[in-house]
């Protein structure tokens, strides 16, 4: 019989092993892969490559977001509620690993083209292999992501756990990409940027989907084991939709949770706005090769190392709240500075020598926050769990991750539909060659790029000064949480 490490522990304060923590973070890869895919070149491909016009490339991906409105929720509910042999979450996650791989590399190599099937056939297309990618991922992400409030209520525990599943996410993700740029996507006479070859994207879905199975079995595998420490639905009840209603309502009435929700809602606003234009920036803007580009995700998978060893250490004996708070805002004032001084005639040339080591330089150090950042946040969204149960007397780590998941994926799609009516609005053209492109135009979309991003970056700091779970009310709460409801308990 296996032996469960740390189950011996008492929850508020269990020690989780590295290997733990290393089979648990590796499920992020999925999720990882599936992002770089979305956020960096799926738009291009339907755009530049098969020839569907920007706005509707945007559109398909902003409609996903309806299914996404009412999948999330639904499959975090359910997942807290769930009573089999094999727990509350994992069931969901071996379900989806089959199908979300097989979705993913249908994406990639379509069965239609806008010479088969016109361009409303390729946006239907898009958009209905988009919606069934974004069903499977959360059937395995939203619970999967739950575990961590499951393992250990440690305050300190849940961010060393987090760190690794930021950095297998971001290593997954930024191994995908250096596989496109460095293999898939490699630059011909014809396509010297490289980022047009219909083939290398083909190629790119194969590799990816094989990645995001892998991950999904890996991690679900792994964490079996661990089923019978895990924590425990409630008992079953027959609820009318009114009371499930009212339930949803009282568990999402958190404040805590609702600043974490709204800060949210901006930051992927931005964040998918920028990982749209991302390419555009780096083909366009910068005039950079693929194998150029490749040398900053190189720089990233130090990036996301560092992070990794340095997450936990600096959130010790600190605050949470202000650590997330502080990192962000440097990122969002460090992001944009290169186009700002680019825009202000303050850097060097597209031809210059020293634009690339900069620029790596650059993307290093901002890589860096964001997966600190990132980090920090989802150790604050396992909180909220207890201070939740508190009041409810109901575990609903599957619902808070699945209201953060949801956020990343709508409020990342309007980003996405931000950059098409940004592309739209400056005139940008479709399947353009790289340096052929109206500098006119490419000053329009640095000016466009910077006040968006700022605006929405900072905003989204400032809302996250109204959570209110600090360390002391963490402990607090974890001492309390099977007493009775207290009206007395201070709301937070």
């Amino acid at each position: 019989m296996t032996t469960i490490k740390g189950a011996e522990e008492t929850f508020a304060h269990r020690k989780i092993d590295r290997k733990t923590k290393f089979l648990y973070g590796l499920g992020y890869v999925a999720y990882g892969v599936k992002d770089n895919g979305f956020n960096y070149f799926l738009m291009l491909y339907y755009n530049q490559v098969l020839g569907l016009p920007a706005q509707l490339a945007a559109l398909a991906l902003l409609l996903t977001l309806i299914s996404d409105a009412i999948s999330d929720p639904l499959i975090g509910y359910i997942s807290d509620n769930l009573r089999t042999k094999w727990g509350r979450r994992h069931p969901f996650m071996y379900a989806a690993a089959l199908p979300v791989a097989i979705s993913y590399f249908f994406l990639w190599n379509p069965l239609v083209s806008v010479e088969t099937a016109g361009v409303d056939g390729l946006f239907l297309y898009m958009l209905g292999l988009s919606v069934v990618v974004r069903f499977f991922i959360t059937l395995f992400e939203i619970p999967n992501t739950a575990l961590v409030s499951e393992f250990t209520g440690d305050y300190d525990q849940r961010t060393s756990i987090m760190s690794y599943r930021y950095f297998f996410g971001w290593w997954g993700g930024l191994t995908v990409a250096w596989l496109a740029y460095s293999v898939f996507l490699t630059p011909t006479e014809a396509d010297p940027s490289g980022m047009i070859n219909e083939q290398g994207f083909r190629t790119y879905g194969l590799v990816a989907s094989l990645m995001i199975l892998g991950a999904v079995l890996i991690s679900s595998l792994g964490t079996h084991q661990y089923i019978p420490i895990l924590k425990q639905p409630p008992e079953r009840r027959n609820l009318t939709v009114g009371q499930t209603l009212k339930e949803l309502g009282q568990t999402l009435g958190n404040r805590s949770f609702l600043a974490l929700f709204v800060s949210a809602v901006f930051f992927y606003i931005a964040i998918g706005f920028n990982n749209a234009l991302y390419n555009y920036i780096q083909v366009y803007f910068w005039e950079l090769q693929t194998l150029e580009i490749r040398w900053m995700t190189v720089a990233h998978f130090f990036s996301a190392l560092l992070a990794l060893v340095i997450a936990a250490k600096i959130a010790v004996g600190r605050e949470k709240k202000h650590v997330a708070i502080a990192i962000g805002l440097i990122a969002v004032v460090v992001q944009p500075l290169p186009i700002i001084l680019r825009l202000m005639g303050l850097f060097p040339a597209n031809d210059s020598e020293i634009l690339l080591p900069i620029l790596i330089a650059h993307s290093a150090f901002e890589v860096t926050l964001w997966v600190l950042f990132g980090t920090m946040v989802s150790s604050m969204i396992a909180d909220l769990v207890e201070d939740s149960q508190r009041r409810t007397k109901r575990r609903s780590e599957g619902l808070f991750f699945a209201s953060r998941t949801f956020a990343m994926k709508v409020v990342s799609g309007i980003g996405i539909s931000v950059t098409g009516m940004v592309l739209a609005g400056v005139g940008f053209p479709e399947r353009t060659v790289p340096g052929q492109v109206d500098p006119e135009i490419i000053r329009d979309l640095g000016l466009a790029y910077v006040p968006i991003y700022v605006t929405f970056g900072v905003i989204s700091m400032f809302v996250m000064l109204f959570y209110r779970i600090s360390r002391s009310g963490h402990e607090d709460n974890l001492v309390h949480v099977d007493e009775p409801v207290d009206e007395q308990v201070p709301k937070v």
